[in-house]
């Protein structure tokens, strides 16, 4: 047993390393047409998720392609036209201990690691640095800096019409139905917890890149953390039907260095507006520079 929970650890953190220096997204995720994978992992968390997905399929592809041929076999061998007189043995005792102990042992090689897994996700490995409560409503949110000095704004879906005033006309960094008027900004390689409750409706908080997703209950508050890897814009959304605009309910996270974070922190608690532009400003020219250099 501590052997396969050893060589799983170390698989989980070759995939990891992989990962990393090999994710298809530069420092921002978000979901893309016939998308069938898992956004790029922006968390440690999330490269766990994704390792196990992979870990999975090397059970479900030859079960799935087994049983398809047993089935195809059964339905040639057996046929009527073929097999007119059929067999009447009714047991054997070797199929079925292969029958009985083999989905026993599938199972554990699934069961152990997501336990694993499972205790990974609601075990932070550290204590949160920041701490910032989400409230859903119909259909936005409400952002709380848990903060010395508390900070509180509204996060709704970005109208065209107000994109250019935004400085947010770029579709391919802001896009249609995900883009928001004020983004959670959160400092990068930072233990974050999220407060998560609603307002008047059950909703659900979910940010895919990095592998979170609890409901946000009314009178009830739940928890999830993060702690972000990559600088950029992430994107998710309400996951839970909550009325007519459900659909209109994205959640936006931007990931910035320590001292951006602080630097828009200070300001948007007398100008939310002018810090975020602020902030859009200094992250843009940085990325300039960055491709420039490449």
């Amino acid at each position: 047993m501590r052997k396969f929970l050893a060589g799983a650890k170390f698989s989980a953190s070759v995939w990891a390393a992989a990962t990393l220096f090999t994710g298809a997204s530069a420092h921002a995720a978000q979901p893309a047409p016939w998308e069938v994978t898992f956004q790029p992992a922006a968390t440690d968390m999330m490269r766990q998720i994704a390792w196990f997905e992979h870990y999975t399929l090397w059970f479900i592809v030859p079960i799935t392609l087994f049983v398809l041929a047993l089935i195809a076999y059964c339905i040639v061998k057996f046929r009527a036209s073929v097999n007119p007189t059929p067999s009447r043995t009714s047991h054997n005792t070797l199929i079925e201990v292969i029958w009985t102990v083999g989905p026993v042992v599938i199972l554990l090689c699934l069961a152990i690691p997501s336990f694993q897994l499972l205790t990974a996700q609601y075990t932070p490995p550290e204590e949160a640095k920041l701490t910032v409560k989400a409230t859903g409503n119909q259909w936005n949110w409400d952002y709380e800096y848990q903060t010395e000095n508390t900070l509180s704004f509204n996060s709704a879906i970005l109208a065209d019409s107000d994109r250019a005033a935004a400085g947010k006309e770029d579709r391919g960094v802001y896009p249609r139905l995900l883009a928001v008027d004020n983004e959670m900004v959160v400092p990068v390689n930072t233990m974050t917890r999220v407060l998560v409750t609603a307002a008047d409706v059950i909703h659900a908080f979910a940010m895919p890149s990095f592998g979170i997703k609890t409901d946000a209950v009314p009178g009830r508050i739940n928890e999830v953390w993060f702690k972000a890897e990559k600088e950029g814009l992430y994107y998710g959304q309400c996951s839970e039907l909550c009325g007519k605009d459900h659909a209109f309910m994205p959640i936006a996270i931007r990931v910035v260095s320590d001292a951006q974070y602080k630097t828009w922190l200070a300001a948007a608690g007398t100008d939310l507006p002018g810090a975020n532009k602020a902030l859009m400003a200094e992250v843009d020219s940085k990325d300039k520079v960055a491709a420039a250099g490449n």
